[in-house]
């Protein structure tokens, strides 16, 4: 029998088009997805077992250091003032920040499945994303302080009081935790079957789009805009700010002065460089346009290793933070002191 070129280079076609469309196999699954596989980093298990004592350590590194800053406000009278109660709110926000990944992360690195369940990946999302965008808030409030603080230095105490600072804490956590609603609702209704590998590790908006049955290209550019407004008006927020706080410096006739203002708005400058540098690489693009890997290792700087930077920051820069901390470490060693009660 002779061979057929045209009938066998028909069926290679349709062969291709069937592994290369993603959206072909749903009517042969009916299957709704109740659990989701993060495959994280793939590494080998020696690797796996380095990467859980490191960030187990900057884990624990984080925890204490953003409670030492807490702790050296609560404890240090001279330090209740608004910029180190926004601070102190900062470094709250920073705990659940990282606590919201981090040991999902380390647990996934001892097991074989790692797995999570429906709720709990939209869970973490909501947390993650909503701690997120309360951090922004919070570096547009400490801007906007530093800002009254150095423009307006008479002024200052009565524009900014303690309960007038409280109240824009408490604002900044509230719109942090409402602004997300409606993209999470959006992917949350998604239809998720069969596909339920998410090359992450955390449950991340442009991984879980990926993973829907049918194309969702409305919830994706919905989500790249609310991304994009959020970013670009916090950023144009603190640029502005601190653009009329180095307009003020110049005035400031004392080089102490300057320098003591310069050092306080620098941290500032620093975490903020360090957080919008990283999320805008994944967050401020459609989520289509960015690699798989550039996501993990980006979302891992910012999630995990910025909250660890931020007490270090604050606390070389600070001097005042740094004489509070100072205090703190003695009177915690006296009262750990042998005999102390004999």
């Amino acid at each position: 029998m002779a061979f057929n070129y045209t009938e066998f280079y028909a069926i290679h076609l349709v062969s291709s088009a069937l592994k290369t469309n993603k959206y072909t196999h749903v009517e042969n699954c009916s299957s709704s997805v109740s659990k989701f596989i993060l495959l994280g980093f793939p590494y080998t298990w020696d690797i796996r077992m380095l990467c859980f004592s490191v960030f187990s350590g900057t884990y624990i590194l984080t925890l204490i250091g953003n409670l030492c800053i807490i702790c050296a406000v609560r404890c240090d009278h001279q330090l209740q003032t608004p910029m180190y109660i926004l601070l102190a709110n900062f470094s709250f926000l920073e705990i659940w920040f990282v606590t919201s990944t981090v040991p999902n992360m380390l647990a996934n690195f001892l097991s074989e499945t790692n797995t999570i369940s429906f709720s709990g990946c939209f869970l973490q999302f909501y947390f993650f994303f909503s701690m997120g965008t309360t951090e922004t808030f919070f570096l547009s409030a400490m801007a906007f302080d530093r800002c009254l603080a150095i423009c307006r230095p008479l002024h200052y105490p009565t524009v900014m009081p303690v309960q007038r600072c409280i109240r824009m804490g408490a604002g900044c956590w509230a719109c942090g935790f409402l602004y997300f609603l409606l993209p999470i609702y959006l992917i949350s209704q998604l239809p998720f079957c069969c596909l339920n590998k998410i090359d992450h590790f955390l449950c991340d908006p442009g991984p879980l789009i990926k993973l829907s049955c049918v194309p969702a290209p409305a919830t994706e550019i919905i989500c790249a805009i609310y991304n994009s407004v959020l970013i670009f008006s916090t950023l144009l927020f603190i640029t502005s700010s601190y653009t009329l706080v180095i307009r003020a410096l110049f005035s400031v006739p004392s080089a102490e002065g300057r320098h003591k203002a310069f050092s306080t708005c620098g941290s500032h400058l620093s975490v903020v460089s360090l957080f919008y540098g990283s999320i805008m690489v994944v967050y401020v693009s459609p989520t289509a346009g960015n690699p798989a890997g550039i996501q993990k290792y980006v979302t891992l700087f910012y999630s995990v290793l910025t909250p660890l930077f931020n007490p270090f920051i604050y606390s070389l820069r600070n001097k005042e933070m740094k004489e509070a901390l100072i205090k703190l470490f003695k009177t915690v060693r006296f009262r750990q002191r042998p005999g102390r009660n004999l």
